[in-house]
């Protein structure tokens, strides 16, 4: 044997060993989402047309700028329609492919990335992260602070952050500039962490040893407080599977799902495809300007930074396909991604009375509806989960009744905005079973 062909046959072995590894074939096989009438899945047609009334009558009356939503039931796209503008200022209709910055949306996608490498035995779910990223071995718990001069006292953390921590927003980490604490705030600030999206040449590694070296607001696993913890995971998976995260993503999620729009940064020729983020002045609709991060992030800049927690951008029909997999109970046209096992460790109770009380809770990726939420109204069956991202996008899915439900907008500011929680109900309202 040449060494020309041993070159080839171990590229066919990587190369076989790699698919293994993205996905395997599954004995269930789903088809991918298409489009239906709502009657032919049981959903009223008179009811949907109602909820398309709504989103128009929201763009007429100046609530929003323009939005684009999508119905799914029983893996059938029944509703996908666009309203409005996308850039106000440019005058742009809004498109039903329209991208759009889906901020902490993220955070569900970063979670599923770490079940799949949880699923080959990488590590548990209570293994310390210090295992995988020494910085955070010796985790301190602020005790004092000095608003003068922003000086602390800590002392030693109870106990170290696990991974279940981190996918639960228990770790006791801070959100920096958006964190509720000013302390948090003053001490990210002053540690110049990068909190959200950036345009600047900056990788996840060095971010995430930034945040190693703050004090954590609490002992890890006694409260909840919304953090940072999904983008240390975002390096953490880098650590783990040996692979930019991006890529990681694009190889294990995006290309299995066909989430061809989905991503950190947009290439050129899609970047007029990226939605404005708008804000209401004087009754119009204004563009928003730059703040502490550069709104133009997805589409320009040193496109490094891989935020974990809130740097993607992707479409409605994208976002869907992702949401549809976990309905499949982790398969989607014949890939199976995640185990049904998994997905119901995902599901289950991982917060219990830290987060939301008696009507929800967090699991692994989601908010989820527990028992009796179904008797609030609107809010979709028991095991219905949830998120949304800062930029005003919305999601749910229902596993009960086979309905996912996505409304996507790009606002920031006070405004009369009431399409998310009408949408919903309105959604929930249309079952004609």
């Amino acid at each position: 044997m040449n060494a020309r062909s041993s070159l080839i046959i171990i590229a066919i072995s990587i190369f076989i060993n790699f698919q293994a590894y993205t996905q395997t074939a599954s004995a269930k096989r789903s088809l991918p989402l298409t489009s239906a009438s709502p009657g032919s899945t049981r959903m009223s047609e008179e009811r949907v047309q109602k909820i398309d009334a709504m989103l128009r009558e929201a763009v007429d009356q100046q609530e929003v700028p323009g939005a684009v939503a999508l119905i799914v039931r029983n893996g059938k796209i029944i509703f996908h329609e666009a309203y409005g503008l996308a850039d106000s200022e440019k005058e742009t209709l809004m498109d039903k492919n329209h991208i759009f910055r889906i901020a902490s949306q993220t955070k569900a996608i970063t979670s599923t990335a770490v079940m799949m490498l949880w699923e080959e035995g990488k590590f548990r779910l209570d293994d310390p992260i210090s295992k995988f990223i020494p910085e955070f071995k010796t985790p301190k718990v602020i005790t004092g602070f000095n608003f003068s001069d922003t000086t602390f006292n800590s002392r030693p953390a109870e106990k170290e952050i696990t991974i279940r921590h981190l996918l639960t927003h228990t770790s006791g980490i801070g959100y920096g500039v958006i964190d509720g604490d000013e302390r948090m705030q003053l001490l990210y600030r002053k540690e110049g962490t990068t909190d959200l999206f950036t345009s600047e040449d900056i990788s996840i590694a060095s971010s995430v040893k930034k945040i190693a070296k703050m004090p954590l607001a609490f002992d890890p696993g006694t409260q909840y407080k919304y953090s940072l913890g999904l983008d240390v995971l975002g390096y953490f998976i880098e650590v783990v599977s040996g692979k930019p995260f991006d890529q990681f993503l694009k190889e294990r999620i995006f290309e299995p799902l066909g989430m061809k729009d989905t991503g950190f940064y947009l290439p050129e020729e899609k970047s007029d495809r990226l939605v404005a983020i708008q804000q209401q002045v004087d009754g119009e609709w204004k563009n928003y300007p730059n703040t502490f991060y550069d709104v133009n992030y997805p589409v320009k800049g040193a496109k490094r930074f891989f935020s974990g927690g809130a740097g993607l951008s992707s479409t409605v029909k994208d976002y869907a396909a992702f949401l549809q997999l976990y309905l499949n109970g982790g398969e989607y046209n014949g890939k199976r991604l995640l185990s049904k096992t998994t997905i119901a460790t995902i599901m289950a109770d991982q917060t219990g009375d830290l987060y939301g009380g008696e009507d929800q809770y967090h699991g692994l990726a989601f908010g989820v509806n527990a028992i009796g939420e179904e008797a609030k109204g609107g809010s979709g069956s028991e095991g219905t989960f949830y998120w949304g991202g800062y930029f005003n996008t919305q999601y749910f899915a229902d596993p009960k009744e086979k309905i996912i439900g996505l409304i996507f907008k790009q606002t920031r500011g006070p405004s009369n905005d009431n399409t998310s929680w009408k949408f919903k109900q309105m959604v929930m309202s249309a079952v004609d079973d």
